[in-house]
């Protein structure tokens, strides 16, 4: 009688779990995808362009030479995967920002970043600091976004890919498909 129960609570909670899934925000995961790429984009930018790694096999040819090649470090699978385990950290730097001609929202950085960046920062009256738990949705859904897409992140930013928070965000995750959210910039 209780692996009967067992396998309807299975049942059950599967068939909730399945029809949640497909209810993603669009406008949370669009702009974690964002801060995303804007994260991992300034994080690369603070390697020396001069740093490279070796990459390719450490075996021995039959002539006695070894084949490797030096790639830029900032670029290698190595540190965007060191990268990608630490970007969703910076999620508490990102609020839910509402524009004020077109009452569009969406999640944006509104604080500098630790080297000293004054930059151009959208007025805070236009952000809505909504506590632990907006905070919590964006750093799950830059979590989810994260694990999903890991191997295309890598490919993208290993590639000096143009235009990736279009390609990733619009053509590989759909989450910025609509139009209002393709055309905004970081």
């Amino acid at each position: 009688m209780t692996s009967w129960i067992i396998h309807v609570t299975m049942l059950v909670l599967s068939v909730f779990i399945g029809s949640t899934e497909g209810k993603r925000d669009r406008m949370l995961y669009c702009s974690a995808c964002r801060a995303i790429v804007d994260e991992l984009n300034y994080s690369i930018g603070q390697v020396d362009p001069k740093q490279t790694i070796n990459v390719g096999s450490f075996r021995l040819n039959p002539d006695g030479t070894m084949k490797d090649k030096k790639i830029p470090f900032a670029r290698s699978e190595t540190h965007l995967s060191e990268l990608l385990d630490g970007v969703c950290g910076s999620m508490s730097d990102y609020a839910l920002h509402v524009d004020p001609d077109t009452k569009q929202k969406r999640y944006m950085r509104f604080a500098p970043r630790s080297s000293g960046e004054v930059g151009d920062f959208p007025d805070f009256k236009n952000f809505q600091f909504d506590g632990p738990e907006a905070a919590n949705a964006l750093k799950f859904a830059c979590e989810s976004l994260v694990e999903e897409l890991e191997d295309d992140i890598i490919s993208l930013f290993s590639q000096t890919a143009v235009n990736v928070v279009d390609k990733l965000c619009s053509s590989v995750s759909d989450y910025c498909a609509d139009a209002k959210l393709q055309n905004d910039e970081l």
